[in-house]
């Protein structure tokens, strides 16, 4: 499992576990406004340490401070509100930010190691928020049917296919002759792109 794929996982299993506890008890709308003024005074503070580094380091900090005062909004929100809409928009927005500090973390590398890496992160990223839609409509759709959950998996499942064909498809690119058509072939028949 790569680096970003864990990052995945983890923010992806916050996610759910954020979900649940919000589900059962929502918060005033005082309680979500002290929540975001919070999170703008922590971004200004982490992004004022940022100003020490330079280079992609800082880029990294600046991108990390961002995502952090997203998710802590798109929490508070979701708090609020109390919607699976409102759920769903905290863990993209936690996806987002896992994607914007992956692909900033791409930077330091060169070549195809730097575009396959960027392909790990949007795959990453298309997986998350593949997953938090179908979360979304199953808890939409429990009054409706189990028809739109169904579809809404079967849609989740095609793009996380696609993205990590382009990932394979990326890693081939580093190789060369019979052996990257190989790898091209393989890649098709693993993710029924024939």
């Amino acid at each position: 499992m790569t680096r970003i794929n864990l990052m995945m996982a983890t923010f992806a299993a916050a996610g759910i576990a954020f979900a649940g506890g919000v589900q059962a008890q929502a918060t005033s709308k005082d309680t979500r406004d002290m929540a975001l003024k919070s999170a703008a005074a922590q971004y200004k503070v982490e992004k004022s340490a940022c100003d020490a580094l330079s280079g992609n380091t800082k880029d990294i900090c600046v991108q990390e401070a961002k995502g952090k005062e997203n998710v802590a909004k798109a929490d508070a929100e979701a708090s609020f509100k109390n919607t699976p809409k409102a759920r769903e928009t905290a863990r993209v927005a936690r996806a987002d930010a896992t994607y914007a500090v992956s692909k900033e973390k791409c930077d330091d590398m060169a070549g195809n190691s730097k575009d396959v890496c960027v392909k790990e992160a949007q795959a990453a990223l298309t997986r998350a928020k593949a997953d938090a839609k179908v979360d979304r409509v199953a808890s939409d759709t429990r009054k409706d049917s189990a028809e739109k959950t169904a579809a809404a998996r079967q849609d989740a499942m095609n793009d996380k296919r696609d993205a990590d064909y382009k990932v394979a498809v990326e890693k081939c690119d580093a190789l060369a002759g019979t052996v990257k058509d190989a790898c091209l072939r393989d890649a098709k028949n693993r993710f029924g792109k024939s």
